[in-house]
């Protein structure tokens, strides 16, 4: 009776110590479930390069032997649980051409940004509170071949930033996104003395006496306010090919509402192995402060020509290494 009474007394004891969640027997959750409830951070480096060229030796129907060279390199750290995700990457191009007789010229070139953060109150929508970040610029001066003389683009000149919030919707983030986000900071960077006396990429130009000597110095940053909308998309086309397809479309509260700004890539990866791969890519802008130039009547000058729709296309074959 004794020892009956010691047991019950130390249960009760145990019982009204204890910690309400060791009262009960937990199930066993599927290692899927933990994993998916997780919180995680993950981290991806890729190294590519990509080569085309041509050669000819007595080709009788002529041509130039022309080496064109891509590198690249892409960096990300990226953070998801069930209410939360955090996308975070930055990305590096650089791309040049030499063809017999000419001097060795810029294809591509990119200095890249991008940060998107987003949270959703209920696990089982797709809907996301999200805010994003673009920062994008160039490494070197660009010139309009053959005159290397006179930089048409520099650093920082220009240099864009995109930062604004609104509502991201994706069932997989990571594949599928629509976004929109009524407010939207653009910003535009010319920190060179010469393009932005120019008024080059939509800054105010300078204000020049009539010998031309500039007064007033022109501006290095133009800001703006607008509506941004944005779509991306992965998807496997077939085996070893994969398409990721990205649109930005972009308009001003102030200055010509309606007017809209566009980039659109569409890029295609083939892969052959584990390095090999080939690509190929279309890349489609349009930007209203970005204007052209026609030659006058005057050798030497020119008048504005308006902005016009700008396209890019690539294709090469390389290697890429992800550590």
């Amino acid at each position: 009776m004794k020892k009956t009474l010691i047991a019950l007394f130390c249960f009760c004891i145990q019982f009204a110590f204890a910690q309400p969640d060791s009262l009960f027997i937990k199930p066993i959750q599927p290692k899927d479930e933990l994993k998916e409830l997780r919180p995680e951070w993950t981290r991806k480096n890729r190294a590519t390069f990509d080569l085309s060229e041509v050669a000819f030796v007595n080709w009788n129907a002529g041509g130039s032997n022309s080496i064109s060279g891509l590198v690249g390199f892409r960096s990300e750290a990226n953070y998801k649980d069930k209410y939360f995700f955090w996308t975070n990457n930055v990305l590096t191009r650089y791309g040049i051409n030499k063809q017999q007789g000419r001097e060795i010229r810029k294809t591509d070139d990119l200095f890249e940004i991008n940060s998107n953060i987003g949270y959703k109150p209920d696990e089982k929508s797709n809907w996301f509170y999200s805010a994003k970040l673009n920062f994008r610029t160039q490494l070197t001066n660009g010139y309009k071949y053959p005159n290397t003389d006179n930089p048409i683009s520099r650093l920082m000149a220009p240099g864009y930033l995109f930062f604004g919030g609104g509502m991201e919707y994706g069932k997989d983030i990571e594949e599928l996104s629509f976004y929109f986000s009524p407010i939207t900071l653009k910003a535009t960077f010319v920190l060179d003395e010469d393009l932005a006396n120019a008024g080059s990429f939509g800054v105010t130009p300078a204000v020049l006496d009539v010998n031309g000597d500039v007064i007033v110095d022109g501006e290095r940053i133009r800001e703006e306010v607008g509506i941004l909308l944005t779509n991306s998309y992965k998807m496997q086309v077939a085996e070893n090919v994969t398409m990721v397809h990205q649109v930005n479309l972009y308009t001003d509260y102030i200055n010509n509402f309606g007017n809209v700004d566009m980039d659109w890539r569409v890029d295609f990866d083939f892969k052959v192995n584990s390095f090999i791969r080939a690509t190929f890519g279309s890349h489609l802008k349009y930007d209203d402060d970005v204007k052209t130039t026609q030659p006058t009547d005057v050798e030497g000058e020119f008048e504005e020509a308006g902005a016009k729709i700008q396209w890019k296309q690539f294709l090469g074959v390389g290697f890429a290494v992800d550590f």
